[in-house]
């Protein structure tokens, strides 16, 4: 009996420096408001596939293909995410907090932690949860911001500040990157930095293919979004393009307890996720869907009833209105130390923003009506 062939085996877009790349902007503390460093490691990775950069006051970096042209197409990612304050510092050593963007509570008991001086010193923490013996059946109490705390391992006030600990410093999770059955890439943060890895690979490949545009085109990996889309607010002012691609993420809605009649129905695996929206544009939207269709770019689609969340509304609603598209990667556990998205996705929205660039004109009709 003849032995079936087995398939083979999809040729990745992923060169082994992408994947160092990647794994190291993860592991890197970003919180939002102090990007710098995470940024650093962003700029590095795409500074030879652009022609020049530039950083916003509020460190929103962004670097430009064929820049004196004056046509402009932004692609866009966030580059923050989400940590926490130190709040209060009580007499015997224990730290309260309070949230920098969307932090869960839910998920903070026993996560180890750094917390982040002023000097640069990174200090190591925990948040502590009474142990189960010594919580009553029936009368548990759940996570909440009140109620959680960190352990620093001292016992005075003095014994924290003397470390370098003060109201203000910022926390975030130690937990780092991983691969889970060479399927899905994990870690924290990769909302968005996910997206920042995206728009950065398309830079490099327009390079190594020897793409020329006719138009500029700003990779711009914007500060703040977990507060309130406030660095692409800023940047989108600055930079005023003639329309831009923004790439977030948005939930795998398939694993357990997410009610996909309010929320939706996407999979990691399935393609990238179109949103269609008011903040959307729905020319260049078309667009997008007949270069997915065109270059068999498997994709989902959404609908926003309102604002999309993302950066995109930031950029569309700036000035006299910015043409603007949302890409979105499934992920999975959003906003937890274990999120997660297909490998397939994170290429197939490198593809899609690349493909989509190269048919874009500056002659491109934004207009609904004549």
């Amino acid at each position: 009996m003849a032995t079936k062939k087995k398939p083979a085996k999809k040729k990745s877009i992923l060169t082994d420096e992408d994947r160092k790349f990647f794994e190291a902007y993860i592991n890197n503390p970003s919180p939002t408001g102090f990007e710098a460093e995470g940024q650093k490691i962003w700029l590095n990775y795409i500074k030879s596939s652009v022609d020049k950069h530039e950083v916003d006051n509020y460190g929103t970096v962004y670097g430009i293909v064929n820049p004196e042209a004056k046509f402009k197409v932004v692609i866009e990612a966030h580059a923050d995410e989400i940590s926490w304050f130190v709040s209060y510092i009580t007499n015997d050593g224990l730290i309260y907090v309070k949230r920098n963007g969307g932090s869960d509570h839910q998920i903070a008991p026993s996560k180890r932690v750094w917390i982040h001086t002023r000097d640069g010193k990174k200090i190591p923490a925990v948040f502590g949860w009474p142990a189960i013996h010594t919580r009553k059946s029936g009368k548990e109490q759940a996570p909440e911001l009140k109620n959680i705390f960190l352990d620093l391992g001292c016992i005075t006030k003095k014994e924290v500040e003397a470390l370098g600990v003060h109201v203000g410093c910022v926390i975030t999770y130690q937990d780092e990157f991983f691969v889970l059955n060479e399927r899905y890439f994990g870690g924290r943060a990769l909302d968005n930095r996910a997206g920042g890895f995206i728009i950065a690979k398309v830079a490099r490949l327009l390079k190594e293919n020897k793409k020329k545009l006719p138009f500029a085109l700003y990779i711009v990996n914007s500060v703040q979004e977990e507060v309130g889309l406030r660095g692409a607010e800023m940047i989108a002012h600055a930079i005023n393009p003639d329309c831009a691609i923004i790439t977030d993420v948005c939930h795998d809605t398939t694993t357990p307890m997410i009610e996909k009649v309010t929320e939706g129905d996407f999979a990691a695996g399935k393609g990238p996720v179109l949103t269609i929206g008011p903040a959307v544009h729905n020319k260049l939207l078309d667009f997008i869907i007949d270069t997915a269709k065109g270059k068999k770019i498997p994709y989902q689609l959404d609908a926003a009833s309102r604002a999309t969340g993302t950066d995109t509304d930031a950029f569309a609603y700036t000035r006299s209105g910015i043409p603007s598209a949302l890409i979105s990667l499934p992920l999975r556990y959003m906003h937890t130390t274990v999120e997660m998205v297909s490998i397939d996705d994170l290429e197939n929205v490198v593809k899609l923003i690349y493909e989509s660039l190269l048919k874009l004109t500056p002659n491109f009709n934004f207009k609904y009506l004549k």
